[in-house]
């Protein structure tokens, strides 16, 4: 199945990336831009915007405050993840406490992560 975005989004996403969280500057700065295997910042798919993407590995990175921790998000968030992994996108979702509290595990993570299928 081919991606296909909400242009309508897109100018919403490129303020995201301007306006990141302290966690995604953090994740970003400290190891994804830097990342032999290329991420990029809030990735539009289908109506959707991705916190972090790797097109190579099919991988979305998601990091989530305590909101997506109530019952309404649980849904929204089950929802978005079943509809990303029809377009063979696998979701990591990522507690914001993890990346400042196991930085180095998130990382060593998500390097495995994206080695399982890029090699």
């Amino acid at each position: 199945m081919n991606k296909k975005h909400n242009s309508n989004l897109v100018p919403y996403a490129q303020k995201l990336r301007k306006t990141m969280t302290k966690e995604e500057r953090h994740l970003w700065y400290d190891f994804l831009c830097n990342y032999p295997t290329k991420f990029v910042k809030q990735k539009v798919v289908d109506n959707y915007i991705l916190d972090f993407y790797c097109s190579q590995a099919k991988l979305a990175l998601e990091l989530d405050g305590s909101q997506h921790y109530e019952k309404e998000y649980l849904l929204k968030d089950t929802i978005r993840t079943q509809q990303l992994n029809q377009y063979g996108i696998t979701v990591y979702r990522i507690p914001n406490n993890i990346v400042f509290t196991r930085f180095r595990e998130l990382c060593e993570h998500i390097d495995h992560l994206v080695k399982e299928v890029v090699g």
